[in-house]
């Protein structure tokens, strides 16, 4: 799960805010500028796929037509918008999505958010992942403006941890679902105790893939971009949206993860019958 979850929170760092039921035409103009449902219907893709892999991971016989039907429903491209959605403008409350849909609304804003999508769709394939991830270690220890740039970036957002946590807590999702769907003996304590043992190996692989995702994405863009996207971060209204985001996202992949525990729990109790 950890890959998956993680990439999903990343791909988040396209800001979005809304304010709500009562400013319904905000929401639109914001999430047609951020091309919202671009972004899930990729998130739904990269599920479609992990469910194959999850299937060959922990189902006997790997993964069957009736398995990737189940995957499919979780994966329901309508309710993990709707979930994000109404999350998102939950956390977000109050604060003023103006300055953002005007950032958005700009050439550089649009180029933002386009390769952000490009270079998230391209990384659906494990070659290119592994690529973008040789590209930063090769530039990890060498000074230069854009890593500097992206730095302050990932600083100001604090996406390191913020992944890390959306990361595990997801992770203990799934191990809930298996639990409770019966197809594993654990009491909370030492799902917590399994999912934590991770931690500094998740925060190390997180930090290498939120580097080579931002390096792959941001690196077309003109001098400045970035600086000014950081700078938009720092505002209220920048730190609402970070908030925002992750509590959106990490909703949608947490319920996603305990319904994957509970479907794999299932398949385990009918190949034992």
């Amino acid at each position: 799960m950890i890959r998956n979850v993680m990439a999903s929170a990343v791909a988040g760092l396209v800001l979005m805010a809304w304010g709500g039921v009562a400013s319904a035409a905000p929401v639109d103009d914001l999430l047609d500028a951020l091309d919202v449902p671009e972004l899930v219907g990729i998130m739904r893709q990269e599920g479609l796929e992990y469910g194959v892999e999850l299937a060959d991971d922990m189902i006997a016989g790997g993964s069957t037509e009736g398995w990737e039907a189940t995957v499919e429903r979780i994966y329901d491209e309508d309710r993990m918008y709707e979930t994000v959605r109404a999350t998102f403008a939950e956390e977000f409350g109050e604060a003023d999505a103006t300055p953002l849909i005007a950032f958005f609304d700009t050439g550089a804003g649009q180029q933002i958010v386009r390769l952000e999508l490009s270079a998230r769709n391209a990384m659906r394939d494990q070659e290119v992942e592994d690529a973008a991830r040789a590209a930063f270690r090769d530039v990890e220890d060498v000074q230069s403006d854009t890593l500097e740039s992206i730095t302050d970036f990932v600083a100001t957002n604090d996406l390191i941890e913020a992944n890390l946590v959306g990361s595990l807590n997801a992770n203990f999702m799934f191990y809930l679902g298996l639990v409770d769907g019966g197809g594993l003996e654990m009491s909370e304590a030492d799902i917590l105790t399994e999912v934590w043992s991770s931690e500094d190996e998740t925060r190390t692989d997180t930090r290498e893939w939120v580097y080579a995702f931002l390096l792959m994405a941001y690196r077309p863009l003109p001098e400045g971009v970035i600086d000014d996207y950081t700078e938009l971060s720092k505002t209220d209204p920048g730190r609402a949206l970070n908030r925002a985001l992750f509590a959106g996202f990490n909703k949608m992949y947490d319920d996603i993860s305990y319904a994957l525990g509970l479907a794999v729990a299932r398949q385990m109790q009918v190949q034992e019958l």
